[in-house]
């Protein structure tokens, strides 16, 4: 088994030792099996073997190499270390995939919400934790999860007030050449409120668009919604009425980069998440280059 398992070191682990960051990744890894791996080199830290005790920093590229024990401890701990996009003492960043639910509802047992709580009780921390923005099950991408009561109510009160901004990567029908708005109100409570969603075209072909878009405001659907109203349902949206793509099951829709203000210090936090394989895949049916131009803001 050569796969290899990787992700990055994080402000929560960093300037710990490996042993100790490893832990925090793969709570359900014995300390045992850790130091053994480091011994055997199957860990390296940006390509080099490393020891247990080795400091740690912030964006090294810890990787470890694949055993069917490690593998097991992988999926007893109820994360993949890659989900964690961001962490520190008040909140973390987790990279949702599609077809998993934000929180628990009816028929939704297993739900992130309730793999972080699990994921966090094998570490011995028991505090609550609370989604501060939702995505559609059919949405992948970064969702922002605040530890504890006060620090879920701040950035609670950080979203409403605008100073977070959210910005999703959105295949859709129709050729799009100029940035603009989408203005449309869209159903809420019973009644129609209010939406803006700022988009720009990244690149296209003569039948489809590749938009990144700002949700300025968060209306339940608000970009699907807008996105059909206005002729460009997302490729994959049955729902709004965007085209069914063969070997896909889900909408082209992802929460690519969120930026907030950290809780304890106000700092400026940008988290990135990859598009997913399955889209990147679509992609490159529809012809479309493998990668697309990277943003100014990255």
């Amino acid at each position: 088994m050569t796969a290899m398992t990787e992700w990055k070191i994080n402000r929560r682990e960093t300037d710990l030792p490996l042993i100790d960051a490893l832990a925090l990744r793969v709570p359900a890894a014995p300390r045992a099996l850790l130091r053994q791996l480091c011994k055997k080199q199957r860990v390296v830290v940006d390509s080099r073997s490393a020891a247990a005790e080795q400091i740690v920093h912030a964006g090294e590229t810890i990787s470890v190499r694949s055993s069917l024990r490690w593998c097991e401890c992988l999926e007893q701990s109820h994360l993949q270390p890659g989900q964690i996009l961001y962490e520190d003492g008040r909140c973390m960043v987790i990279d949702k995939p599609a077809g998993l639910a934000v929180h628990r509802a009816l028929g939704h047992d297993d739900n992130l919400l309730q793999r972080v709580a699990d994921f966090l009780r094998l570490r011995g921390e028991t505090f609550r934790v609370a989604p501060i923005h939702r995505l559609d099950i059919g949405t992948s991408g970064a969702v922002l999860i605040g530890k504890g009561r006060a620090s879920a109510s701040q950035l609670g009160k950080m979203i409403m007030a605008g100073l977070a901004t959210k910005r999703y990567l959105a295949m859709v029908s129709g050729s799009i050449t100029l940035p603009g708005e989408l203005t449309s109100a869209v159903p809420a409570k019973g009644g129609h409120k209010a939406a803006l969603t700022r988009f720009r075209p990244i690149a296209g072909s003569s039948s489809c668009t590749l938009l990144e878009l700002e949700l300025v405001t968060g209306r339940r659907h608000q970009i699907r919604r807008q996105l059909a109203e206005a002729g460009w349902p997302v490729l994959g949206d049955t729902r709004y009425g965007g085209a069914a793509m063969p070997g896909l099951d889900r909408t082209f829709l992802h929460c690519h980069q969120l930026t907030f203000q950290q809780p304890e210090t106000g700092a400026k936090i940008s988290i990135n998440s990859t598009l997913p394989v399955e889209l990147q895949e679509l992609m490159q049916r529809l012809g479309f280059p493998r990668k697309f131009p990277r943003q100014a803001d990255e």
